[in-house]
């Protein structure tokens, strides 16, 4: 018997063995008004009057359903109200600016374009869609509750269930078609290793359009665990949210861990979690001391993941292994620090080039649209990361970053991109993108700026020129003058050198 896979398996399992159970746990401090605790018996309810609602607006099976938001109930719901029968939800992060939002929606062909309220001002951006509404003030146009019976879909485990926009390279991002197929096997594989059970509870410290959550939208709700909703990351109310709520589980990059052990200095009483707490960390690997002081000061396990949006993401994962017990804790940190053995289903190899590359039921289908880049990612059967590493021993080190691409408080930022916007500037002759480390954000975007011989200009003017033309995470939090940059004899930029000198002390070139 061959049963097609299908992202609404989660839910249906969910509402079918727990339907009186809490399930989500709405943001309570939102601009739309907060949705009351929903049972899984709600959400399925939701999920299917917002699929007869794209029904009866006439949005086809593989149509492309846009949701630019925070975090929020509303947007957890539509990952199976969108999906769930058929049609393809593109999550946008509502961090990009609003040409950047502009380009997203007319690439995907969405139909409907979902806003959080606080980006209402992006209705004219997104005017392509034929439909655009705004969560909380449009909910009924959204959630017809007239409408509750939606037209069946064929399942299909190779359709799209989502497309996840990522920077990549190139300036323009894009888009990654994943399939229930992948999708569904990333959630049960994570879940698995990660331990995830009916007795969780889940706080979103990671942003759900971020690799769909990293699939615990899906995981976690396919055990019957409770989703807890956090809008804005801050460190003293994770701690508080955990306290409250008794969370035992949660996902983040490593900005959102120096975030907590911060607040933790001004914590009074005992640390929320301790003991109990499985905190799966990703986007770049943090030092060997973050690691210790998370399990020492916190005494939270930690777990590390590798894996791109293009890998849904799980391609290895790192936990406390028994053959570790009699080490002292900062070797632990240290065989910790590395990105993983290959999860289940899982194969990885380094070519001659120090490329890691990986085969995978969670690799992408396709790029939206882009046959070519699609062509090149996939070369040889296999997908090409972009990374640099070594595959030694069971477990992959990832050393530095073949891709220019910065990874800055878990959010991937393309050099080539905040180049094109600096280069921009009539006071910008010469200038160079790159990373370098930072306890804080993993990498800060940092700009190596030659000025023309006739101008003059500040670090604050050209930040500003930036801010302008990209998201605020995007622009650089430091810029350095300089004479002249680094190039080979062909004139191509040696960024390699560029970031020796901020790296030569760290023994690799990626935080």
């Amino acid at each position: 018997m061959n049963v097609p896979f299908s992202i609404r398996d989660f839910l249906d399992r969910a509402a079918t063995v727990y339907p009186d159970r809490v399930a989500v746990v709405d943001e309570p401090d939102q601009p739309a008004t907060p949705w009351p605790d929903l049972t899984y018996a709600d959400v399925q309810r939701l999920a299917r009057s917002q699929a007869a609602t794209l029904d009866a607006l006439g949005v086809p099976v593989g149509g492309r359903v846009a949701v630019v938001s925070q975090n929020a109930a509303r947007l957890l719901v539509s990952f199976f109200g969108v999906s769930g029968w058929g049609r393809v939800l593109v999550p946008v992060n509502f961090r990009l600016a609003p040409a950047e939002v502009e380009y997203i929606v007319q690439h995907s062909g969405a139909e409907v374009v979902i806003l959080d309220p606080d980006l209402e001002h992006l209705r004219d951006v997104c005017s392509s869609a034929e439909h655009v509404f705004v969560a909380g003030v449009d909910d009924d146009k959204i959630w017809d509750p007239a409408l509750t019976t939606p037209q069946e879909w064929a399942a299909d485990e190779d359709a799209s269930a989502t497309i996840n926009y990522t920077s990549g390279t190139t300036a323009r991002p894009k888009g990654v078609q994943q399939t229930h197929r992948a999708l569904w096997t990333n959630a049960t594989v994570f879940g698995w290793q990660a331990l995830v059970n009916d007795r969780d509870v889940y706080l979103h410290t990671l942003p759900m359009f971020h690799c769909n959550g990293w699939g615990q939208v899906y995981g976690v709700t396919g055990m019957g665990a409770r989703h807890v909703v956090l809008r804005q990351i801050d460190g003293a109310e994770i701690l508080r949210r955990i306290r409250d709520h008794g969370v035992t589980y949660l996902c983040c990059a490593p900005a959102v861990l120096a975030s907590v052990l911060d607040a933790l200095k001004d914590w009074e009483g005992e640390v929320p979690g301790r003991d109990q707490v499985r905190c799966v960390v990703a986007g770049a690997p943090p030092p060997t001391r973050t690691i210790e002081r998370v399990r020492e000061e916190l005494g939270w396990e930690f777990i590390q993941i590798y894996g791109l949006t293009e890998t849904a993401p799980l391609l290895t994962m790192n936990r406390m292994r028994e053959e570790w017990e009699d080490l002292d804790p900062t070797e632990q940190a240290r065989n910790l620090g590395r990105a993983g053995a290959p999860a289940l289903s899982t194969q990885i190899m380094v070519d001659d080039t120090g490329e890691v590359l990986a085969r995978s039921n969670t690799v992408l289908a396709s790029y939206w649209d882009n046959p070519e880049a699609t062509e090149s990612a996939l070369a040889g059967g296999w997908f090409h990361t972009g990374d640099g590493g070594t595959f030694e021993d069971g477990y992959v080190t990832i050393a530095d970053r073949k891709k220019d691409v910065i990874i800055s408080g878990g959010e991937n930022v393309t050099s080539i991109e905040v180049e094109d916007a600096l280069s921009s500037h009539p006071a910008v002759r010469e200038v160079a993108v790159i990373g370098i480390p930072d306890e804080k954000w993993g990498e800060m975007v940092t700009a190596l700026v030659v000025v023309e011989d006739d101008h003059e200009v500040s670090a604050e003017e050209l930040i500003a020129h930036c801010r302008e033309r990209l998201a605020g995470y995007k622009c650089p939090k430091r810029i350095d003058f300089r004479d002249e940059l680094a190039r080979t004899a062909t004139g191509k930029l040696q960024k390699f050198k560029l970031r020796e000198e901020f790296w030569k002390d760290t023994g690799r070139q990626i935080n």
